[in-house]
């Protein structure tokens, strides 16, 4: 209701940008109070904290003194939640809206910095659109950051350049909202029938472990997966609903000339459950969190692109043992599927039949690769995720490792090319410092 109150009577036009940012940060502030008491103090520090950096830091630095202390203290925090104060695992606390927070901090920094500190030739071509010249006021860098909008649930929203977009006339989100209240609703029902019918806990025990086959664990496992994930389905659209009641999402009109509201969706479901390979099914899973990975790490990583990305969302997720399990596994999987579509792929391009064999071949795989990987991200402790390991005989690790020694390792040109381009702009960047 706040969401539908906020766009009817705070319209985004320029006489009012002030007041809706004092309006958004004021229930931001409010909504975290109520939801996580004094906890939502480590907010405020953060914002702070970093706005300081933001103001005084060099636009050399601002970038590496941003990142380092968001996600420093959001280490800390995650640190002392699961090791010190030991909350219980299906708790909600305050390290989710900090995650986001931390997100929204060092995306802003990366951006100021690509806009102050940097030449526009320097920079990629998303990098440039994004790119911000001026550093922000305090309400706007507050009202970024502490949002009612996303200060809960997210999703995480890129800081853009929206002057020129404040006097269009946006439709009505009437429809779109419904339309994912409907989803949210399918979502609830979902979960609540088949988690409890398929829980994890009952076939990972030495008992059950040891009395069933192989195909048949692979094959619950899957199962609960699946009945897992409505309840993210949920979340996620129930985030992008609030922000479409606001007015924020819209993305224009698509080839039907139906108008699109998916500017800051989280997630692409049909996208999700048909997607054929690895890559796609995490360019549709937790779509904005994938982005911000991409903007501040792959897209300027010299080496290892791939690795340090997962790496770093690993760190960003929490301390939990089973979060790095499963973006150290997700490594070798994503370079195998991507080793195996490249030099086979083609070969099934010959005939629309052999095309489809192939969809639903890399279908089949990409639905138990991912259920694999995930699976320890689930569980969060070493011990059963050893335990998940020992029993499914580590099938897709070395099923990963085989496909990346037998196949050849091939570059995509726009891979080459991207990374061309990043090092010949470091290397004029460095010339231009010692002269």
């Amino acid at each position: 209701m706040s969401a539908f109150w906020f766009r009817c009577y705070l319209s985004p036009n320029k006489d009012r940008k002030n007041i809706r940012h004092v309006v958004a940060t004021t229930l931001g502030t409010l909504f975290g109070i109520f939801c996580f008491g004094w906890y939502s103090l480590h907010f405020f520090i953060l914002v702070s904290v970093c706005y300081v950096i933001m103001v005084k830091a060099g636009v050399d630095n601002i970038h590496r003194f941003s990142l380092v202390t968001a996600l420093g203290y959001l280490s800390i925090c995650q640190i002392s939640r699961v090791y010190i104060f030991d909350y219980g695992l299906l708790s909600t606390d305050f390290s989710g809206p900090l995650m986001i927070i931390t997100q929204k901090i060092t995306a802003l920094a990366f951006q100021v910095h690509d806009g102050i500190g940097r030449k526009a030739e320097e920079l990629t071509p998303d990098q440039r659109r994004l790119s911000i010249k001026e550093k922000p006021s305090l309400i706007e860098y507050l009202s970024y950051h502490l949002n009612f909008l996303s200060i809960l649930a997210g999703p995480f929203k890129i800081q853009t350049k929206q002057k020129q977009y404040e006097r269009l006339t946006i439709p009505s989100p009437t429809g779109p909202v419904i339309r994912k209240l409907v989803i949210c609703g399918v979502s609830v029902f979902l979960f609540l029938t088949l988690a409890k019918s398929f829980p994890v806990a009952h076939m990972l025990n030495e008992q059950s472990m040891s009395k069933t086959s192989f195909l048949s664990r692979v094959c619950y496992f899957y199962i609960a997966i699946q009945a897992g994930k409505p309840k993210y389905y949920f979340a996620w659209t129930i985030a992008d609903a609030v922000h479409n009641a606001a007015g924020y999402g819209f993305s224009g009109i698509d080839d039907k000339g139906n108008f699109r509201w998916d500017l800051v969706s989280n997630l692409n479901i049909w996208n999700i459950e048909t997607a054929t390979s690895f890559k796609m099914y995490i360019d549709n899973w937790n779509i904005q969190t994938a982005g911000w990975l991409k903007r501040i790490c792959y897209d300027r990583a010299p080496y290892y692109p791939t690795a340090l990305t997962f790496v770093l969302s690993a760190v960003w997720h929490g301390v939990y043992p089973g979060y790095y399990f499963t973006f150290i596994t997700a490594i070798p999987i994503t370079m195998a599927a991507r080793a195996v579509r490249n030099n086979i792929r083609h070969h099934f391009l010959v005939s629309q039949m052999m095309k489809t064999m192939y969809d639903i071949m890399t279908w089949v795989f990409t639905q138990f690769a991912v259920s694999y990987t995930v699976m320890p991200f689930i569980l969060l402790a070493m011990e059963p995720t050893i335990m998940y390991y020992k029993y499914m005989y580590f099938h897709f690790h070395i099923i990963s490792i085989l496909v990346l020694i037998l196949l050849p390792i091939k570059k995509n040109p726009h891979s080459i090319q991207y990374h061309s381009f990043h090092i010949h702009v470091k290397e004029k960047y460095r010339t231009r410092r010692i002269q």
